[in-house]
């Protein structure tokens, strides 16, 4: 089968669909409603509008509970669009404010028994800088180099098999709408971080407070 230039074309063409994949250039993964707004139509026509972007593969969907999340289906997307915005600089998108207003919040909270906000995904793009952590569609993948780093600083792996919980998995965070680290692997590090006093929970809120010195030793640990 010969490559159709032209569905593509037609997909991305439509001013409606060209406002949603412009809005998910942010990095984001946004719902049916928040990209509705962002292409000014209903959130009836909007979910039309994303399952022919499912279906021609520029777009997939991530479920988180009971929400459904959209964002662009890879590097390649993304490239491509970031041609079409450099070509068409007419082409604007207006940022979309996701997650709580509280800017503590926003920095770094508990999420259920990991880090998340903007620290912790800060320390997922990390690892996977390092190449400790592979990310792809369907898995986070640990790698050897990854698991003796690990091991280095103090996990043992050996405590996590008999658990029903993957090692590692990619949660998408509330307010960064990408991913940060959960799984036995995501509470560990925030367990540690927590045990050597570099970081406490607020009494009354999600907020995950890190003292100077902690935040510093903790960028440094894992090269953020």
């Amino acid at each position: 089968m010969e490559p159709n230039i032209a569905y593509i074309g037609n997909l991305i063409g439509d001013t409606a669909r060209s406002k949603m994949l412009t809005a998910l250039m942010s990095g984001k993964a946004l719902t049916a409603t928040e990209l509705s707004l962002e292409a000014d139509i209903t959130p009836q026509t909007a979910s039309s509008h994303l399952m022919k972007l499912v279906e021609g593969e520029l777009l997939v969907v991530r479920k988180q509970g009971r929400h459904k999340y959209f964002q662009l289906r890879n590097i390649q997307v993304a490239e491509l669009i970031e041609q079409m915005l450099n070509i068409s600089v007419s082409v604007s998108s207006p940022k979309i404010s996701t997650g709580p207003r509280n800017e503590r919040l926003r920095k770094s909270r508990i999420c259920y028994d990991h880090l998340a906000g903007e620290l912790g995904v800060k320390l997922f793009d990390a690892l996977v800088d390092n190449g400790w952590l592979i990310e792809n569609s369907t898995e986070i993948i640990l790698t050897k180099t990854g698991q003796k780093f690990f091991s280095n600083i103090g996990v043992d792996f050996s405590s996590f098999k008999n658990r029903s919980r993957p090692i590692c998995k990619a949660c998408l965070d509330w307010s960064e709408r990408r991913s940060h680290l959960a799984g036995s692997l995501g509470k560990w590090v925030l367990d540690d971080a927590m045990n050597r006093n570099w970081a406490t929970q607020d009494l009354d809120s999600r907020v995950i407070q890190f003292t100077p010195q902690g935040l510093s030793a903790f960028t440094k640990r894992y090269g953020i």
